[in-house]
């Protein structure tokens, strides 16, 4: 059984707009961040894609990784993730490989096959193409194919791209992705910091159904832990409630920046509303020094995960950082 001193830490970044704040701000408070969280040791980064979305800055996925893996050294940086049916392959693999020639051995290219966003965002992105269940497995194997050694009589190389072997991560929230993680032997990060329901289901399927491969010989399996830590669990819950907030937005189709914490807020709430909530973040550690010990503990002991991906919303960034701090120090102690 895994401990927390055996698991590795790390950060999802969906680059939130604060209310009142602007997108330079949102940016900037990534990289600061980004800068915080490696020297903590966490061992990557990762942005998510989203669009048209108010409040959420990370669209240009490729281009934030650049920018945070230009502010940090070591750490790695990647997305998590590209939404694949938004993007042409040779154009994720040109990007990627560039960004792996930037910054050897940092970069990382998680994949999803949801768009991402809304039916008509998603028509502007690629025009008219009409997404099927094959074109993501075909999708993921052409950018293998783009992002390694050329073949004889190969016509199409991606260039940049060809020969840096940018790790391939695959994400999901269902049993879909875990599959073809397992068949292609690749590492796989469940998005449970939002959509926990089939977490251990996804991960019993990939660790039983994983083949070896010559990138990946064991299961690799990262889960997304929604984090708010504070000194007390009642500054936690009470920072916590920008982050309600925002579920509850997503859930009635009222999408705003990230607001500002509200005291008591769940309680203002009908039943309904709070369960909804419940169930969305049902991953989240919430709470002092011990109890997130305790929960941190728990999610390992039940997933018996390789890697604790956070995602820290907090309206001020400072306590953002501490947030990390809290978490940080609980792993190591």
């Amino acid at each position: 059984m895994k401990n927390l001193h055996d698991v590795k830490l790390s950060m999802l970044d969906l680059v939130a707009v604060r209310e009142g704040g602007t997108v330079a701000e949102a940016l900037a408070i990534s990289l600061r961040t980004a800068q915080h969280v490696e020297a903590l040791g966490f061992t990557r980064y990762w942005l998510a894609e989203h669009h048209n979305m108010p409040g959420i800055a990370s669209s240009a996925t490729a281009v934030l990784v650049g920018y945070i893996a230009g502010g940090t050294k070591h750490m790695r940086v990647g997305s998590g993730g590209v939404m694949l049916p938004n993007h042409a392959p040779l154009v994720v693999a040109e990007a990627f490989g560039t960004l792996a020639e930037l910054y050897p051995n940092r970069i990382d290219l998680g994949l999803g096959r949801a768009p991402g966003t809304d039916q008509l965002t998603m028509r502007a992105l690629r025009r008219d193409r009409v997404e099927t269940e094959a074109d993501f497995p075909r999708d993921v194997a052409e950018l293998q194919q783009l992002l390694g050694t050329p073949q004889a009589g190969q016509r199409v190389v991606a260039m940049p791209g060809a020969g840096t072997g940018v790790p391939i991560w695959l994400l999901g929230s269902s049993l879909f992705s875990a599959r073809l993680a397992a068949e292609r032997g690749l590492p796989y990060a469940f998005a449970s910091h939002f959509a926990p329901a089939q977490l251990l289901q996804a991960i019993a399927v990939y660790r039983s159904q994983f083949r070896p491969s010559p990138s990946l010989a064991e299961p690799y399996v990262i889960i997304g832990v929604p984090l708010i830590a504070a000194p007390t669990d009642e500054e936690a819950e009470f920072l916590a409630s920008s982050t309600y907030q925002r579920v509850l937005g997503i859930l009635r189709g009222d999408r705003r920046c990230l607001p500002p914490p509200v005291a008591d807020f769940l309680a203002q709430l009908a039943p309904q509303e709070r369960r909804a909530i419940d169930d969305f973040l049902g991953a989240a550690v919430i709470g002092g020094p011990e109890a997130v010990r305790a929960g941190l503990t728990g999610l390992l002991q039940a997933t018996q995960a390789d890697e604790l991906m956070l995602v820290c919303d907090i309206f001020d960034a400072d306590l953002r950082l501490s947030s990390l701090d809290i978490a940080a120090a609980v792993c190591a102690g």
